[in-house]
């Protein structure tokens, strides 16, 4: 076992003390006396019971007035759609497609979009008289702006999605002609994906965009519930109520004030103690306590992708999938859920949750089970031809992170592997190490995303954006792309279910667990409605009295 960057004890004392601190956790596991509550011998859970928001039916007539406080896990970087990421954009802006609860996007700002042609020609309608905040009407002219902005930028969020269009006509003043160079009958899906996401149907005024300029980012206007009033970076945004806003009767809130609260423990704190109202939760430690506190409202579902180790493939020792299938036959996931998880992690073992209509069983029931044994025996089997399985695994800084490295780190070491743990600072592991392609293994975290495309091709597809370990598969590939062609339902299903098959059985990455991201609130706040990957649709929320 190494630590980098020295070594400082004993491999014998550095073994036992790992392996006491495990056995202690699984011990206070046990007894019911981890994490945040509980009591003694109770069975604590997720509360998974709403993960898209509250039912209206039972949250009575909405109340309108009020300011709503809200803390997030990371601060803006803009509010250009161009640039993103921000989690509370979408309080400013309004999307076109609004995907809803299976993942199939609706329409929203737009009164339809349909192909007559199997994907190769889109028409999008938009409903009249809608306007920005400045008074600028949302016609066939601002779409194709906003939309040629993506397309003209190739660092845009949303550059990528705009690849297929060929051309874009204003047929008349509420409708848009995409002409595509290949079908792509998924194509309304990149209209409605959050705002971080580079969701192509986000449209800011244009007038706003070219009067701002390089500043628009810091003076946004959109026709979204709530008009733009002021950001201070670090400290808070906040925006007030559209009276103008395209749906009669609402918003319901006067106004929001948004905190970028980074520390956990602080923004958790803050809903309990009554500081803010709502908790845009990034981590299992909120989605777990929240669970347990009968006075929060927990809106959180597993959804796809999730918590997993990145292989990168193109550097040894994980070039060969035997060292591949070592590495996850030597994760305990109940010790893992035990000493990580408050004995409550949503287990992965597949790129999406079981009950998701996209769910594999076959690939699931192939993912290989936690047998140590059969571990070493693909080890020596590797050293034997040569080979040399020891690595670095490379992770963030954070003391939660650590505690996570060091936990794997002992169960490597057990069957035989020499691990060193390399730190860095978010910022760093996110640039350098992991879109740099500088690691052998690194811990990630993506989605849950409503809608497996974009998401699945960015990451599995050889060309694929984000597929930082360099995997490839043909038959992958020609698996992806018909998924992202077709119109059929049913084929496309039946597409994301054989990448699944073909993804597990190389071993591509290690599943771990769901990701955890999530709206806390007390139990004031009602009408709350969103993605699973956090975004919130602002317009409903209200609060009782």
């Amino acid at each position: 076992m190494r630590l980098d960057p020295e070594r400082t004890r004993p491999h014998a004392r550095r073994v036992a003390i790992v392996a006491a601190a495990i056995g202690l956790a699984l011990v206070a596991a046990a007894c019911g006396s981890s994490g945040g509550g509980g009591g003694a011998g109770a069975a604590a859970t997720l509360d998974t019971s709403h993960p898209h928001g509250g039912d209206p039916a039972q949250e009575g007539t909405p109340v309108a007035g009020g300011t709503l406080v809200v803390g997030s896990y990371t601060e803006a970087r803009s509010y250009d759609p161009t640039v993103g990421s921000n989690l509370v954009a979408s309080a400013i802006y309004d999307s076109l497609m609004k995907m809803d609860a299976s993942g199939t996007p609706q329409p929203f700002l737009a009164r339809s979009m349909d192909t007559p042609d199997q994907g190769r020609t889109w028409v999008l309608t938009l409903r009249p008289n809608v306007r920005f905040h400045d008074g600028t009407p949302l016609d066939a002219d601002a779409v194709i702006f906003n939309v040629k902005r993506q397309q003209d930028k190739p660092t845009a969020l949303g550059h990528l999605y705009t690849t297929p269009i060929a051309s874009m006509t204003a047929v008349d003043p509420l409708t848009v002609r995409f002409d595509l160079n290949r079908p792509v009958g998924s194509f309304p899906v990149v209209f409605a994906l959050p705002f971080g996401s580079g969701n192509l149907g986000t449209i800011a005024s244009p007038t706003a965009v070219v009067k701002y300029g390089a500043d628009y980012g810091r003076n946004p206007v959109g026709a979204g519930p709530f008009r733009f009033v002021e950001w201070i970076p670090n400290n808070k945004a906040t925006v007030v109520r559209n009276d103008d806003y395209w749906q009669p009767g609402l918003p319901h809130l006067d106004g929001i004030e948004f905190r970028p609260l980074s520390d956990t423990e602080t923004r958790y704190a803050s809903l309990v103690n009554g500081d803010i109202d709502l908790d845009i939760a990034g981590f299992h430690s909120e989605v777990f306590r929240a669970s347990q506190n009968k006075d929060l409202r927990v809106y959180f579902g597993p959804g796809g992708d999730g918590e997993y180790l990145y292989f990168n493939v193109t550097r040894k020792p994980f070039d060969d999938p035997r060292m591949r299938e070592a590495i996850i036959h030597a994760i305990d996931p109940t010790a893992l859920s035990a000493t990580q998880y408050q004995n409550t992690m949503a287990q992965a073992v597949t790129a999406f949750a079981a009950g998701d209509q996209y769910y594999s069983e076959k690939a699931a029931q192939e993912w290989p089970a936690y047998d140590p044994e059969r571990a070493r025996q693909l080890i020596a089997d590797y050293r034997a031809s040569g080979g040399d399985p020891d690595f670095t695994f490379s992770d963030s800084n954070s003391p939660g992170n650590i505690q996570f490295a060091t936990f794997l780190q002992a169960q490597w070491m057990a069957v035989g592997l020499d691990v060193t743990l390399k730190f860095d600072d978010l910022a760093t592991l996110v640039t350098t190490v992991v879109q740099g392609g500088q690691f052998q293994m690194v811990h990630w975290i993506a989605g849950p995303y409503e809608n497996p495309y974009p998401f699945m091709f960015n990451q599995f597809h050889s060309g694929g954006i984000n597929n930082y370990g360099r995997y490839a598969n043909p038959q992958v590939d020609a698996a992806l792309d018909e998924a992202a062609a077709t119109t059929d339902q049913a084929t496309r299903v039946a597409a994301y279910q054989r990448v699944q098959e073909l993804v597990n059985a190389d071993r591509a990455v290690v599943w771990l667990s769901r990701a955890y991201k999530a709206a806390l609130t007390n139990q004031q706040v009602r009408g709350v409605q969103r993605y699973l990957s956090s975004e919130i649709f602002w317009g409903s929320v209200w609060m009782a009295t």
